[in-house]
């Protein structure tokens, strides 16, 4: 069973469109879980239209608390044995699901694809994700910078037991999920894009406002968690 964990932000511009290019993909078991961090909106008007014809869509409510929080709501009520990660504004390629899931068939406990990266109408910027953040494996690698982009992950559900619980004020929810499976699985990366990964001015994730004061404060903050949950389990 795939469960697709969708953290729902003001999502209304283009997450039916969103979930339009997953349902497609999904075998009937399958479920979408739409954690609304803003519930009572036009976001889930248009989740529980779309339920209405399709019952692999679950809308819950979100904790209100930002978008890793959102993301660790909508991951406690999934229910399959492989967990993708999923963004509210991107369009996956009819392949994406398929392709992950041979990578599970050949040993892998955590999948990273590429992402074509697009503006709000899906034309095609410039370089793939991968090609922009010169993405490879390795912890030291990943600390110093992350190729661990959510929208681009899924991971195995036995993961969890290293990934959870998520650390209080961990800055990438995204990038603490792949060092933890690089420790303790498996990981495997697909060159080919699976995704559109929409820019749009608007994003919670993918901008880069951030001084270099507090990328080292959240390294640090990084490093001493992973030690924690290593040694200790903690």
């Amino acid at each position: 069973m795939i469960s697709v964990a969708l953290a729902a932000y003001k999502g209304e511009k283009y997450i039916y469109e969103q979930i339009k290019s997953i349902l497609p993909q999904l075998a009937p078991g399958d479920e979408i879980i739409v954690s609304d961090d803003r519930p009572g909106g036009i976001t889930e008007k248009i989740v529980r239209k779309m339920m209405e014809k399709d019952n692999r869509i679950v809308y819950v409510e979100g904790a209100g608390k930002g978008v890793v929080a959102n993301f660790i709501n909508a991951i406690r009520h999934c229910k399959g044995d492989k967990i993708f990660l999923c963004d509210q504004d991107d369009v996956w390629l009819p392949d994406k699901v398929k392709l992950v899931m041979e990578a599970f068939r050949d040993g892998a406990d955590l999948v990273l694809h590429n992402a074509y990266v697009t503006d709000k109408r899906l034309k095609i910027t410039g370089y793939s994700f991968f090609e922009q953040r010169g993405s490879r494996k390795g912890v030291l690698q990943n600390i110093v910078k992350n190729s661990y982009m959510g929208c681009c992950m899924a991971f195995d559900r036995k993961m969890l037991k290293h990934i959870m619980p998520i650390p209080k004020n961990i800055p990438m929810h995204d990038q603490w999920i792949g060092i933890i499976c690089e420790i303790y699985g498996k990981v495997e990366f697909i060159d080919q894009p699976l995704i559109y990964h929409r820019m749009h001015g608007s994003n919670v994730t993918g901008t880069s406002a951030t001084s270099f004061s507090q990328k080292m404060e959240w390294r640090r903050y990084l490093i001493t968690r992973l030690y924690r949950r290593v040694l200790f389990k903690k």
